[in-house]
Formats: structure tokens, C-alpha cells, sequence
């Protein structure tokens, strides 16, 4: 019998508790942004404690789909995306924390104690955030991730510092949310979601943009998916027996 988890004993229709899937993110979630990190030779502290940094999310194949930044704390503005939906990326369909497995984060130490307002700590924060937005271009096979917007332009040059990746999904969810099959419903959920969006206000092309890239996303798990249980040579003809069996 498989473990029954947190549920044991809880009565659903009595008690406040949010669903499995739910309960196991924020865990996963608070176990990675708790991960010690720190300089060479420095002080460890959470990785999420950062107050500067660039993020990014990618999903069940190694796609990077999302490249963020912050300087309120990586703790905060990571759990926002993925836990509470009180951004727009979540609130209007264009990142979807379902297809989140990993996270990847350069924390920047240096600026730990810089105040918002440093226009220097800004500049650099910038210049991170299109490197690494510009490698996950190019190491999409899409050549394009899910912002909306573009990143800032970088007015100087800078190299990626060290960074901490790690999955923020158990083996339990990863049996539930890996099966192509759930992942191509889910994702067309998202991408109908997006377009209806976009049906019902005026939006910039950014958003357009999204919908294209997701709409590719969802042909080439799709293609992959039919390819690989047989493709044309899978498909029956009229009048087969069973051919709907």
C-alpha cells in the first residue's frame, strides 16, 4: 500500500488544509529556498535570504520557461510565483506553476546590503538577468521562454556568479504530473486560459508572443507523444475491427 502521507486522519470536508500537491510544493519549495549557500570562503546563509538575485524556472524536460529577478529577497518573489498567484505572470496564464520542476538561482551576495534605490546594484542586477535570459534563449528548443516582457537592456557587462539548482517536486508528484498525457492537458488548459486572455482585453505583444511560444510547446510534446506510440502507423483505417479499443 503506498503511504497515505499527511492525509492520515485528516476529514477533507472538516478540516482547513490545502490538497496534496499543494502542501508537497510549499514543503519542496521551503526545503530548497532553506539550502545553505554562500561565497567561497563566506558565510552561508538560505539561499531564499538573498535580497539580490536572478531566478529561473524550468519544467519536466529541462526547458527553462521563465527568468526572473529581485531585490526584495529571492525567498519572496519565488513563494509568490509559485505559492500565493499574486503575480501577473501566474493570474494571467502565462507561467503556470504545474510545470515548474526545477529552479536555478543566482543569488548576489556582494549586494546583500545595498539599499533598492542603488542605481549601481540595479544596473548589475539588470545585466544579470539578460545573461541568463539570453542563455535560456539559446538553450530553449524553442529559442524562447514564457516572459512577457524582455529584460531590461544591460548597460554593463557582467559574468554569471555561482548559482544553486534543485527540484522543488517529490517522486510522489512527479509520478502524477510526468505522464505526457496529464502534461499536454494541462498545458493546453493553460495555453485556452491564455488566449481567452487575450480574447477580452487589449493587450501588448508580449503576451502574444507567450501564446506562440506555448502553442509550440504544445505541438512538439504533442508530436513527440504520437511519434512515439507508433505515429502514422498507429492510426487505424475505417472499418478496422477494434479500432476503437
Amino acid at each position: 500500500m503506498s503511504d497515505p502521507g499527511p492525509f492520515l486522519g485528516r476529514n477533507p470536508d472538516a478540516v482547513n488544509f490545502p490538497p496534496f500537491e499543494t502542501e508537497d510544493l510549499r514543503a519542496n519549495l521551503q526545503r530548497f529556498l532553506d539550502t545553505p549557500f554562500g561565497p567561497e570562503g563566506g558565510l552561508a546563509i538560505p539561499v531564499g535570504n538573498y535580497r539580490w538575485g536572478v531566478y529561473a524556472f524550468f519544467d519536466y524536460d529541462g526547458e527553462p520557461i521563465y527568468v526572473g529577478q529581485t531585490n526584495e529577497r529571492l525567498r519572496t518573489r519565488i513563494r509568490r510565483h509559485l505559492t500565493n498567484q499574486r503575480t501577473d505572470a501566474v493570474a494571467m496564464s502565462v507561467l503556470d506553476p504545474f510545470e515548474v520542476f526545477e529552479i536555478e538561482v543566482w543569488p548576489l551576495p556582494e549586494l546583500q546590503d545595498a539599499p533598492r534605490t542603488d542605481s549601481g546594484a540595479r544596473q548589475h542586477l539588470d545585466a544579470l538577468e539578460l545573461l541568463i535570459t539570453d542563455q535560456a534563449v539559446e538553450h530553449s528548443e524553442f529559442k524562447a521562454i514564457l516572459n512577457e516582457k524582455d529584460p531590461p537592456p544591460g548597460r554593463i557587462a557582467v559574468t554569471a556568479p555561482a548559482a544553486l539548482r534543485g527540484r522543488i517536486v517529490s517522486e510522489r508528484v512527479f509520478e502524477l504530473r510526468s505522464h505526457p498525457d496529464f502534461r499536454l492537458a494541462r498545458r493546453a488548459l493553460i495555453l485556452s486560459r491564455l488566449a481567452q486572455v487575450i480574447s477580452e482585453r487589449k493587450v501588448q505583444g508580449g503576451l502574444r508572443r507567450v501564446l506562440l511560444t506555448q502553442a509550440k510547446r504544445l505541438q512538439w510534446l504533442a508530436s513527440r507523444r504520437y511519434e512515439a506510440l507508433g505515429g502514422a502507423a498507429s492510426v487505424a483505417s475505417e472499418g478496422d475491427e477494434d479500432a476503437d479499443a
